[in-house]
């Protein structure tokens, strides 16, 4: 449990730092998630077995990347475009050492992950004042709910949620989850009105609270469907690469389902008003 403590708190470092020099270095952002879902596909296609191939790989990574980097809507078309065309010209060439099947989960994992942690940008472009607030949420909203439904159930856990995909999870830890991340949410709000940004807005916090549910049951879904991906890869961790957490896809399972929600959300029910 230290362990996992200790590289949760590195974690939240990490988006602190990103959050307070987006005035210095706005890219740091796009930097931190193109590093993120390039990593998460490497690693979803090592779970695949098929990393070593580098017709797949090379392109995945690099299309994965590319995505977060830029900010042009054309530029994300032509980089799938040319994506798609390469994947498939290597299941022609290569077409006795890969299977349809492969192309299409890495095709469809390489277009879902980047564009859901792109959320984050385009959370971030909603308000030039208040647009990391929002990217706070979201991180939180994610990470509130795993946390949350850890430690109830760790200490309260007895009747099994989904036993065949995930052994360790349970109904009183999904329970806490929810009232964790809804608690996590009103804080952020309450936080946000000590501070002098708040001055000329009002917090609307039965939209925070909303995002707090809505954030908890997304996060679940997240990580029961990269649970049972790992189950059908007959693997216990994508990686290593966080001590305590596993892979980088391990702990941003449940973000790359939340973000999204959390931005329509936002867009249409604004946290913060004149």
């Amino acid at each position: 449990m230290k362990e996992r403590i200790f590289s949760g708190a590195v974690l939240l470092i990490f988006l602190a730092a990103v959050v307070l020099f987006n005035d210095t270095a706005p890219f740091a952002l796009h930097i931190a998630v193109a590093v993120i879902a390039a990593l998460a596909v490497y690693e979803l296609m090592k779970a695949m077995q098929v990393e070593k191939k580098w017709y797949l790989s090379i392109p995945s990574i690099l299309a994965a990347a590319g995505v977060s980097l830029t900010f042009e809507p054309l530029t994300i078309f032509a980089i799938y475009s040319i994506f798609a065309a390469i994947i498939f010209a290597g299941l022609i060439i290569k077409h006795k050492e890969i299977s349809f099947k492969e192309i299409a989960v890495v095709l469809s994992m390489v277009t879902m992950i980047p564009l859901a942690l792109r959320s984050l940008i385009s959370l971030r472009n909603l308000s030039e004042s208040h647009g990391m607030f929002y990217v706070l949420i979201a991180i939180l909203a994610a990470w509130g709910s795993d946390a949350g439904a850890y430690f109830a159930g760790t200490f309260f856990g007895k009747r099994k949620l989904c036993p065949e995909i995930s052994p360790k999870k349970t109904v009183e830890g999904f329970i806490g989850g929810v009232v964790t991340n809804i608690v996590i949410a009103l804080l952020c709000g309450l936080i946000f009105t000590q501070t002098r940004q708040s001055q000329d807005v009002q917090v609307v916090y039965w939209v925070l609270a909303l995002i707090g549910l809505v954030g908890s049951l997304t996060s679940v879904l997240g990580d029961l469907s990269f649970s049972l991906i790992k189950r059908s890869c007959h693997i216990k961790d994508f990686g290593q690469v966080i001590p305590g957490h596993g892979g980088v896809l391990d702990r941003f399972d449940s973000v790359i389902f939340t973000v999204p929600f959390v931005y329509l959300i936002v867009a249409v029910l604004p946290i913060l008003t004149a």
